[in-house]
């Protein structure tokens, strides 16, 4: 379906309050919860086609889930053991190559933002991450805009790969179309879980969506006194599966302003919900701040994490549902301003993260934004 609402400029919202519901309104359904010394919510995906009981249930944990937490365990999601294992190992064999080899694959010399970044250039609200990583995208050919076409369409393009390693181009072109049906089964039950068309988003993703996955390594601590991995931030698209491995520090905000420990489950996506579902919904789901702290000492942590995004053109219609009237109102931050159409939002964020690639390929859009605040590094 076709939706021609955009939303704007995200309303500030005083925190912690929720605005007054209609006489009528509906009420949350009730869930279990998770204490914060235990796991995060998890849901079943797979309850959805065990009949009308079980999938009532779902919804109700989902519901719960995304407006109280904003992250969640998934589990039934379908993807195999054997799908994990090809990932993983042929992530591990990149990260064994001999560091001329991915640096082959830099991607200051991609203007698409694919390829390596070595450890600590990438930048979270400015400050270093220690971490190494590739980013991959769709496979598509690369799409300099013309003059009159938005700069977004720039992170359009082919991905690097190392030669010496056919097996990695193969399983993560595999993950990401795995995880985008994944992540269309799921968010079809979230909208259902609050009372919207499940169907209401669908025009905006199809074959033109803008996935993204990075194959992460945390390679111990710095050294320095520095335990950033990741600094603090909301993702910016619709959903995240993070697939992770067992060594842990992975840390979500919740309700009491603190970090809690998500400790790995085997077998599960780590699934958070992005700033445009948040801004869709004015408030009633909700986006996070989560951070990675370093492992300790030498000690390497992998993770996978795979945003499912619509395509960049898209404008994101405000959500029509039964709760609009508890919905709080959106974080207000004036540092990081969202836009209906997703490409500033996807653009901004690669801007900010890797600047060296923005100072080779990009200047112009640090210097003259035009119009578009959220441009600036």
């Amino acid at each position: 379906m076709t939706h021609s609402s955009t939303l704007g400029t995200p309303t500030p919202a005083t925190p912690g309050t929720r605005a007054a519901s209609r006489t009528g309104a509906p009420s949350a359904p009730a869930a279990p919860r998770s204490s914060y010394a235990s796991q995060l919510p998890i849901v079943d995906l797979s309850a959805a086609g065990r009949g009308p009981q079980a999938r009532r249930l779902l919804h109700a944990q989902l519901h719960s889930a995304a407006h109280d937490v904003g992250f969640f365990q998934l589990v039934g999601h379908g993807v195999t053991e054997a799908e994990t294992q090809a990932l993983t190992r042929a992530m591990r064999a990149f990260f064994a190559l001999p560091e001329a080899d991915r640096l082959a694959l830099d991607n200051i010399n991609s203007p698409h933002f694919r390829g390596y970044t070595r450890i600590g250039d990438e930048r979270t609200q400015g400050a270093r991450d220690w971490r190494d990583q590739l980013d991959i995208g769709a496979e598509r050919p690369a799409h300099t805009p013309a003059p009159w076409e938005a700069p977004y369409w720039w992170l359009e393009g082919p991905n690097q790969w190392p030669a010496a390693l056919p097996e990695l181009r193969t399983a993560a072109l595999h993950w990401i179309d795995r995880l985008s049906g994944v992540a269309a089964r799921l968010l079809h039950e979230l909208l259902a879980s609050i009372g919207a068309p499940a169907d209401f988003y669908d025009d905006i993703f199809g074959p033109h969506a803008h996935p993204q996955l990075k194959l992460v390594r945390y390679p111990g601590s710095s050294g320095e006194g520095d335990d950033q991995g990741v600094g603090a931030h909301k993702d910016y698209g619709f959903l995240t599966l993070l697939l992770q491995d067992q060594v842990g520090g992975l840390q979500v905000q919740r309700e009491d302003g603190d970090f809690h420990d998500v400790p790995p489950l085997p077998g599960a996506f780590v699934v958070n919900l992005g700033e445009l579902l948040e801004v869709a919904t004015n408030g009633y789901l909700v986006a996070t701040n989560h951070r990675v702290v370093s492992p300790p000492g030498a000690t390497e942590r992998f993770s996978v994490p795979f945003f499912y995004n619509p395509r960049l053109d898209a404008r994101i219609a405000p959500l029509d549902f039964p709760y609009a009237s508890q919905a709080p109102g959106v974080t207000a931050d004036p540092a990081n301003p969202l836009f209906a159409e997703y490409g500033y939002n996807a653009l901004k964020g690669k801007l900010r993260a890797h600047p060296l690639v923005a100072a080779r390929h990009h200047a112009e859009l640090l210097l003259h934004p035009e119009g578009q605040p959220a441009m600036s590094a």
